[in-house]
């Protein structure tokens, strides 16, 4: 089994601490605090790495889910926004929207859409935030040439 991790340290009180989150294999470390978090100050914030996580998350899973098809993508490129909101319980991730454009030859829009709408559904992030109350996709298809005259980056 594979286990990732990160880690968070806080000084001081809410409203007037500050931390940094730092992630296990030391390729982030970035300041938070309220300001960042609950406002537009500077930093980082655990919601914005949430929105990091599924957006790479979805766009692994769409390729998988496309390439088992037969349809390798030339590019994925997807951006998950998390709304942070409030419930009865208090601040409360409401809403993640995730978009993403796709570069794959061979693939009719009808058929690129039902698999974007499996890798919302099915990628490991999807799956752990399954108490998000809404999850929306916005899946746009480029048109591409053929597969043997996909241009090389």
């Amino acid at each position: 089994m594979t286990i990732r991790e990160a880690e968070a340290q806080w000084q001081g009180s809410l409203k007037q601490g500050s931390g940094r989150l730092r992630l296990g294999s030391g390729v982030f470390e970035g300041a938070y605090s309220f300001p960042s978090r609950f406002e537009d100050g500077p930093g980082t914030n655990p919601e914005e790495l949430i929105a990091a996580a599924h957006a790479g998350c979805f766009s692994m899973a769409l390729s998988a889910i496309a390439g088992r098809g037969g349809h390798v993508p030339v590019r994925i490129s997807t951006v998950a926004r998390v709304h942070l909101g409030t419930s009865t319980s208090g601040p409360t991730i409401t809403r993640i929207d995730l978009e993403t454009e796709a570069e794959i030859a061979g693939l009719a829009p009808e058929e690129f859409q039902r698999l974007a709408e499996s890798a919302k559904a099915t990628c490991l992030v999807s799956r752990a935030l399954a108490g998000v109350a809404d999850i929306t996709l916005k899946a746009e298809l480029i048109a591409t040439t053929a597969p043997d005259e996909i241009r090389r980056t």
